[in-house]
C-alpha cells in the first residue's frame, strides 16, 4: 500500500473511542455505581491495538518494511492488524502452546506465524533474533514508553515501566484466585452479554467475589467511593468451549 492512503493509515489511530457503561449488576454487587471501560470492543479484540497500533505507526514513518512480535495472542493480532493497515508484513512468533484460534485469527489478518518455545520468553528471543534483518522491527508487546504499563498475566518478569509506577503511585495490589477470575468470565456473560479472557476475569472477580467489599471494611479503601471503573479489556483467546473447558479443569460445573 502506498500513496494517500498509506500516508492515511500512518496518521489516523487504529483504536476505536470505547464505550463506558453502567453495570447494573456488578453495581448491585458492590453496592456503588460500577463502569465498564469496554476495551473489548477493539477492533483487534483487546486494549493492546491503542499502544500497539501507535508504534506501528511510528515505525512505518521510519521506513519500517517488516513488523515481528512475539505475543501469547492479543499483541500479536493488534500488531497483525496494524500491519494491515499500513500495508507491511508481519511475522508474529508465538509459543507452542497457542491456540489454533489465535493462529488463525493472526493468518487472516494476513501475518506469517512461526510457533517457538514452549513460553513467551523463548518466542521472543526468535522475535528479536528476526528483527535483525533489514528494515525489520520489533514490536514490543509490553513495557515501552509508546506501547503501556501492560503484562501478560503468564509472564515471568515484571514490566518495568509497571515497577515505576508501584513506587510512586498509590497502588494497592491483590490477587485472585483461578476459580474467581474463571467465574467472573462466567457471570460478565451473563450479566452483561460480554465474553472476555480470564486475565480480564481476574478484574472483574475484584468485584464479584467481594474483594472489593472486604478491603473496605479492612481500611485499604474509603468505605464509600463515588464509583468504580473496570477496565474490561477483552481478549481473543476465549469462546463458549474454551469457556467450559477452563470450568471443567478447575473444578467447576
Amino acid at each position: 500500500m502506498d500513496g494517500p492512503v498509506a500516508e492515511h493509515a500512518k496518521q489516523e489511530p487504529f483504536h476505536v473511542v470505547t464505550p463506558l457503561l453502567e453495570s447494573w449488576a456488578l453495581s448491585q454487587v458492590a453496592g456503588m455505581p460500577v463502569f465498564l471501560k469496554c476495551e473489548n470492543v477493539q477492533p483487534s479484540g483487546s486494549f493492546k491495538i491503542r499502544g500497539i497500533g501507535h508504534f506501528c505507526q511510528e515505525m512505518a514513518k521510519k521506513g519500517c518494511r517488516h513488523l515481528v512480535c512475539s505475543s501469547g495472542g492479543n499483541a500479536g493480532i493488534a500488531a497483525a492488524y496494524a500491519a494491515r493497515k499500513l500495508g507491511i508484513p508481519a511475522t508474529i512468533v508465538l509459543p507452542e502452546s497457542t491456540s489454533l484460534q489465535v493462529v488463525q485469527r493472526l493468518q487472516g489478518e494476513g501475518a506469517e506465524v512461526q510457533l517457538t518455545g514452549k513460553v513467551w520468553d523463548e518466542a521472543n528471543l526468535r522475535a528479536q533474533e528476526l528483527a535483525k534483518r533489514d528494515g525489520w522491527e520489533n514490536v514490543p508487546p509490553f513495557d515501552h514508553p509508546l506501547i503501556c504499563v501492560a503484562k501478560s498475566l503468564g509472564a515471568k518478569t515484571v514490566a518495568a515501566r509497571a515497577l515505576e509506577c508501584m513506587q510512586v503511585c498509590k497502588i494497592h495490589s491483590e490477587v485472585v484466585e483461578d476459580t474467581e477470575a474463571v467465574s467472573a468470565v462466567q457471570q460478565l456473560l451473563d450479566d452483561e452479554r460480554m465474553l472476555v479472557e480470564p486475565a480480564c476475569g481476574a478484574a472483574l472477580a475484584a468485584i464479584y467475589s467481594g474483594l472489593l467489599r472486604r478491603l473496605q471494611a479492612e481500611g485499604c479503601l474509603p468505605p464509600s467511593l463515588t464509583s468504580v471503573v473496570v477496565i474490561v479489556c477483552g481478549g481473543n483467546n476465549i469462546n463458549s468451549r474454551e469457556l467450559q473447558a477452563l470450568k471443567t479443569h478447575l473444578g467447576q460445573v
